[in-house]
């Protein structure tokens, strides 16, 4: 962090003079740097516009708690949930920003019920997903964790079981608390009041609490997001990481136009020949991510759970870096949480509950293999919401297995459909609506078998 330079920027943002950053390059080598800059930047300023309205702008709908404070979303979804689109309806999230400036941060986890599945996934700026704390990698016994920014050195605290390294400042916490069923809210709400954040200097009872200097956040416009408007918002929080070892020459080279640079970057001081060079560059950037997009991940050539995780899995691959944040902005890295979508049939024609029934049918042994639990949800393709059926059935999950009807080979077969199939069938009945209609198979903590592809989820089957 430079608090001067992050001062000055402030300043600059509310006044609008005062030195700026220039280009210092030709308009063909500024609209190469603008195009690998937009590639590198992109996930960032994705992820800078969630910061915003959740921790920044008390004034926005979505907003959470302020920066080191943990929010809770323990709300109750049914097929009349209309606040959020594509709920999961067995896992609730909690929220919470972390400003790493001043000091660390003491993440605290309750020990919990061995059955529940819970999680935290710690994202940097980058949204690299660089740490996870609990079921899979620190078990439910609990426990606290130092979080630390890329300039505090000390010695570990006693009492901290591990201390985590971020590559910035500000960090992301999003925690995952498995959700058994309606019943079970009360319970899991007690999970969630277990979870706990404090400052190291609060942590080890010290009166003198370091501060860090006020930040003016700015505030980021979706009319901007395509134009070289969005670099101002990329020179802002690259003053939250210093550069990774393999990214000193990168950031040398974004200098050049004025990115990271020594001065806070301005798109409306550009010449008119500058900003049409970086736009350019913006364009071709957006240009290149479309074709990559649909020749590797929409064909399926790269798995999209391959799109998330730490920096050695994601190895610099900024356009696939790029295309994580496109599609699922801080999804889970594939060792925690494995997504598959349901929007074709078998025949690669959109599901319509009004033109066919379908069937789901998972072989003996061959059910999605995990070590925590796996779940089916169906969505309503037009809304986006739960589908509102008269058994308030929205899902089917592993831990309602004992409760499904099996299938003579032993196997399972679930029945997506309008009307109910029978009663002798209705526990394995998933309601559809009278139109398009789209699925989500979660698993969490998949088996190696899944990443590695020696399993392979059942293609949804029209009834004939």
């Amino acid at each position: 962090m430079k608090p001067l330079a992050l001062l000055a920027l402030g300043l600059g943002l509310l006044s609008g003079i005062g030195a700026h950053a220039e280009v210092k390059v030709e308009p063909l080598e500024a609209e190469a740097i603008a195009k690998e800059a937009y590639i590198y930047g992109y996930p960032m300023v994705e992820m800078y516009k969630t910061l915003y309205i959740q921790a920044v702008d008390t004034e926005s709908n979505a907003y959470q708690a302020p920066f080191n404070r943990i929010s809770h979303n323990s709300d109750v979804y049914n097929g009349k949930t209309r606040a959020v689109q594509s709920p999961i309806a067995d896992t609730r999230y909690s929220y919470a920003w972390l400003d790493l400036r001043a000091e660390p941060m003491v993440l605290t986890l309750p020990t919990i019920d061995s059955e529940r599945y819970y999680s935290v996934q710690l994202s940097d700026i980058f949204t690299q997903n660089f740490a996870y704390l609990g079921t899979r990698t620190t078990g439910n016994k609990g426990g606290r964790f130092l979080i630390a920014g890329p300039n505090w050195q000390g010695p570990t605290p006693a009492g901290i079981d591990k201390v985590l390294s971020s590559e910035s400042s500000i960090v992301y916490a999003l925690y995952r608390t498995q959700l058994f069923n309606a019943g079970d809210m009360a319970k899991m709400r007690q999970v969630q009041q277990g979870y706990t954040l404090q400052s190291l200097s609060s942590y080890l009872k010290l009166e003198a609490r370091p501060t860090a200097p006020r930040i003016v956040w700015p505030v980021p416009s979706p009319d901007n997001a395509a134009t070289p408007a969005t670099f101002r918002l990329l020179d802002f929080l690259l003053n939250f990481a210093p550069p990774h070892p393999s990214e000193v020459a990168l950031r040398r080279r974004f200098a050049r136009i004025g990115i990271n640079s020594d001065q806070p970057f301005h798109e409306d001081r550009l010449t008119p020949t500058q900003y049409n060079a970086l736009q350019a560059g913006i364009d071709a950037a957006r240009a290149e991510f479309a074709t990559f997009k649909s020749a590797e991940v929409d064909s399926g050539q790269i798995p999209a759970s391959e799109l998330f995780g730490d920096r050695e899995h994601l190895a610099n691959n900024y356009l696939g870096r790029y295309a994580g944040a496109a599609i699922g902005l801080f999804a889970a890295s594939a060792d925690e949480a494995n997504f598959i979508g349901y929007f074709n049939d078998e025949y690669e024609q959109p599901l319509n509950g009004l033109q066919h029934d379908y069937s789901l049918h998972f072989a003996k042994d061959r059910l999605p293999p995990v070590d925590a639990f796996w779940s089916l949800t169906l969505y309503d393709a037009n809304t986006k919401l739960l589908i509102d059926n008269r058994l308030n059935r929205y899902l089917v999950n592993s831990r309602m297995l004992n409760r499904l009807q099996r299938d003579p080979d032993g196997g399972i077969t679930l029945y997506l459909q309008r009307l109910s199939p029978g009663i002798a069938l209705e526990s394995n009945w998933l309601p559809v609506p009278p139109g398009p209609f789209y699925g989500v198979l979660r698993l969490y903590n998949p088996k190696p078998e899944v990443a590695h592809g020696q399993w392979k989820a059942p293609a949804i089957t029209v009834q004939p």
